[in-house]
């Protein structure tokens, strides 16, 4: 998977569910809603997938997860996927107890289900009003996106002028997915956040809603552009990148995830590789290691994306560095 094309699946393994809410945002801000209007068919895609789904089978998973035992307390971590198709039980009997067992839950952001909160933030980030987006793009390009847009349901270029191209990334990657049928709402974070709020527990978060958009806003804006460009000759490739990366997470291919999502960032965007991912999972990991090192510490249950623990950059990597012995349950 291209880190820095796919947007919303750069945010679905290590960026946040707020990436969802994002891509979500911006295709409601595409057009107005209303019969056979973009915005209308955005809002209808999900429930039409997961309607699709309702009557299977759950599919049982056994996603990659583990323990740290910290000098009075337990820390447990699991890699998450924050869209998920919703025939998906990936809670086994052992999974429930240690969630069960927890007082805290870590998240990438505790207010990841306000909608209200980041709405206004996305399209603060994401929306540039003086300056229209075919002006930063190429004849080409423009041409290229309106055809794109027309055959995702959106109603055409015209109405992502106002976006900045990143934002416009987020709407044409979400939209894809939202008809094969992944689902915000079966995101592993927005679920555990819901359980932890109904129990009463200690929700925190590593980042706030404005932290991770400007991960993405900060993007020079010729990359972002760049990455739009590259998006929209591969955008069919997608829906089957997102499903490499899922089928990887419900084994527990913590190599392949690695694979997918940070080798090849690593390797053609060294400086954002460095910025997105390697930065933020050592701020990360030091958290963890006054966490683990605080006698007042009782059980803890962390979940962020997938790629934020697998390769040799991960924040398990940095936790064993500090000499914390990792065990995979």
């Amino acid at each position: 998977m291209k880190k820095l094309v796919r947007v919303a699946a750069i945010l679905a393994a290590w960026g946040c569910g707020l990436g969802t809410g994002i891509g979500i945002v911006a295709a409601q801000q595409a057009a107005p809603a209303g019969p056979g209007g973009g915005a209308g068919k955005a809002a209808a895609v999900a429930a039409d997938g997961a309607v699709a789904k309702a009557g299977e089978t759950p599919a049982a998973v056994n996603p990659a997860w583990w323990q740290v035992k910290g000098v009075h307390g337990t820390v447990y971590l699991l890699g998450s996927v924050h869209v998920m198709k919703p025939n998906v039980q990936w809670e086994s009997p052992r999974l429930k107890a240690a969630l069960d067992a927890s007082d805290e839950l870590y998240l990438e952001i505790a207010n990841a289900d306000d909608s209200a909160a980041m709405a206004p933030l996305a399209l603060q980030f994401g929306m540039d009003m003086d300056h229209p987006l075919s002006s930063k793009l190429s004849k080409d390009d423009v041409a290229l996106l309106d055809t794109v847009a027309k055959g995702i349901g959106l109603p055409g270029e015209a109405m992502l002028e106002p976006m900045q191209p990143w934002f416009v990334s987020a709407t044409l990657e979400m939209v894809p997915m939202l008809k094969d049928g992944y689902d915000p709402a079966s995101g592993i974070d927005l679920k555990l956040l819901a359980e932890s709020k109904r129990e009463q527990k200690r929700i925190l978060g590593f980042e706030t809603m404005s932290d991770q958009l400007h991960m993405m806003a900060d993007v020079p804006q010729a990359e972002q552009v760049t990455m739009l460009h590259e998006q929209l000759t591969e955008l069919d490739k997608s829906a089957a990148d997102m499903n490499e990366l899922v089928a990887a997470w419900e084994r527990g291919d913590v190599e392949k995830i690695a694979g997918i999502d940070n080798r090849e960032l690593a390797v053609k965007h060294p400086a954002e590789y460095k910025r997105m991912v390697v930065d933020r999972n050592t701020r990360w990991a030091a958290t963890l290691d006054s966490v683990l090192k605080d006698p007042s510490t009782g059980t803890v249950f962390v979940v962020v994306g997938a790629g934020h623990l697998a390769g040799p950059d991960s924040v398990l990597k940095m936790l064993e560095k500090d000499g914390w012995k990792i065990q995979r349950e």
